[in-house]
């Protein structure tokens, strides 16, 4: 008898969203923790498990200090939340670079050990050639075009790409190669609405903007930002919950009612049993 489990869910996969092209937006947003990936599960069409986690829950200036362990460990935990959306994990920096016989082999691991069902590179010049290899191999891959976070050491900061005639012709011309080389889906990140457009209309597998306007063919946020968990979020961000601020009044009324020790009340404390 086999062992396997037909779940009544059927979880989407890197075609359903490549089918998505020009139809119903895409909605995505990141999730790292098993329950914050079970909530989102029935909204989202796709959830990365992003290297934003780095700087979101392990509190790090970057997402260049981002290790395979963490990524792993937090692709995990989503896997067990999500059931329905798909679940794509970021490839840390320094992990797809330097060879792509690497970076398949550190994609494999993913994918392996998380059970994902695709993973994401930023882009760079030897990049597509990467994801083609990867592709060929039976390894599903979104790009990221724009604004890349792992290059924010080279760029000396989180700045919005492609503002000028050079960097727009640069960004369109990478996102063509990412889709050539057989990526599935495209991030397009931090660009002026004129190019997210026209990104979207170059190529042919869906477009999922932040910050890059509505022009895209989906859109993703970091789940923290748009709960309003910051003090500071980015322009593109529209907090839709003030959690920061929710959080600080449950924990202000806890510790009020634990120092005029009405907490814990009979409703939470256990009495010996009557004989």
């Amino acid at each position: 008898m086999s062992s396997h489990r037909n779940d009544a869910v059927r979880r989407l996969a890197a075609p359903d969203i490549a089918a998505r092209k020009g139809g119903e937006p895409i909605v995505c947003l990141t999730a790292y923790t098993a329950p914050v990936a079970e909530v989102l599960d029935a909204h989202c069409d796709l959830l990365l498990v992003g290297d934003s986690v780095g700087m979101v829950v392990h509190g790090l200036p970057n997402t260049v200090g981002v290790t395979m362990e963490m990524m792993i460990l937090h692709g995990q935990a989503v896997m067990r939340g999500a059931r329905r959306a798909m679940v794509v994990v970021d490839m840390p920096f320094g992990s797809y670079e330097g060879s792509r016989e690497e970076a398949y082999a550190n994609a494999a691991r993913i994918m392996k050990e998380t059970g994902a069902q695709a993973v994401k590179v930023e882009s760079g010049p030897t990049v597509p050639e990467t994801i083609h290899y990867m592709v060929q191999r039976g390894i599903p891959v979104m790009g990221h075009v724009g604004l890349r976070p792992q290059a924010v050491l080279v760029d000396g900061g989180f700045k919005a790409k492609g503002r000028d005639e050079d960097g727009r012709a640069k960004i369109l011309q990478e996102a063509r190669a990412t889709a050539d080389a057989g990526a599935f889906a495209v991030v397009v990140e931090g660009v002026a609405e004129g190019l997210a457009r026209d990104i979207t209309a170059a190529i042919a597998p869906p477009t999922i903007g932040i910050g890059a306007s509505a022009g895209c063919d989906g859109q993703i946020l970091v789940t923290d930002d748009m709960l309003g968990l910051f003090d500071w979020t980015p322009k593109f961000v529209r907090r839709y919950a003030d959690l920061r601020g929710e959080i600080g009044e449950a924990a202000a009324k806890y510790a009020a009612d634990v120092k005029a020790r009405t907490f814990p009340g009979e409703a939470e404390t256990y009495f010996s049993k009557k004989g």
